[in-house]
């Protein structure tokens, strides 16, 4: 398979608790396209659009409710694979920054959760990581299944650029 690049090149993301239905345009979810697909998140990058500073408490972390009825992206969001030549997938991973009701991040002890905070003045932050070192998630069920990039309470509300890398296998 070859790797895709899942962007939001301008949302603002709200602190909200865990387990409570993310608010749309607020955050960047990317579910698996079949109860079988794996997929690697191998890079996560943001970069602060504020106009003051304004420390953002990020998260990637795995949901215990999935969302229901995922919107498809609309531009200027977008997921398309790196390289030119990539086939089409069989069944495609599902990206989306807005559903019927947004998926609700998960609050168990057991569940990873990977802190990406940065400060939202003109701040940037790139979380890459060498293959065999990825965030997996696997089939598109929870808790497994589905991955959130989201802010958790705490820090201020700002307006952020911000892009996935990941391959679905």
């Amino acid at each position: 398979m070859a790797q895709r690049i899942f962007q939001a090149p301008n949302f603002t993301p709200t602190a909200q608790a865990d387990t409570t239905a993310l608010t749309n345009a607020t955050y960047m979810a990317i579910k698996g396209g079949s109860g079988t697909q794996l997929i690697n998140i191998s890079e996560v990058a943001g970069m602060g659009l504020a106009g003051a500073s304004g420390a953002m408490i990020m998260q990637l972390a795995r949901v215990t409710t999935i969302e229901t009825t995922p919107t498809a992206l609309a531009a200027p969001n977008s997921d398309g694979p790196k390289h030119p030549s990539t086939a089409a997938l069989a069944a495609a991973p599902v990206t989306f920054v807005a559903a019927a009701a947004g998926p609700q991040r998960s609050a168990a002890t057991s569940d990873p959760k990977l802190e990406l905070n940065f400060n939202a003045f003109g701040g940037i932050f790139r979380w890459q990581v060498p293959r065999g070192e990825e965030w997996s998630q696997l089939g598109n069920t929870q808790p497994l299944g589905e991955s959130v990039y989201s802010q958790f309470t705490g820090g201020s509300s700002n307006a952020i650029s911000a892009h996935i890398v990941f391959e679905p296998l």
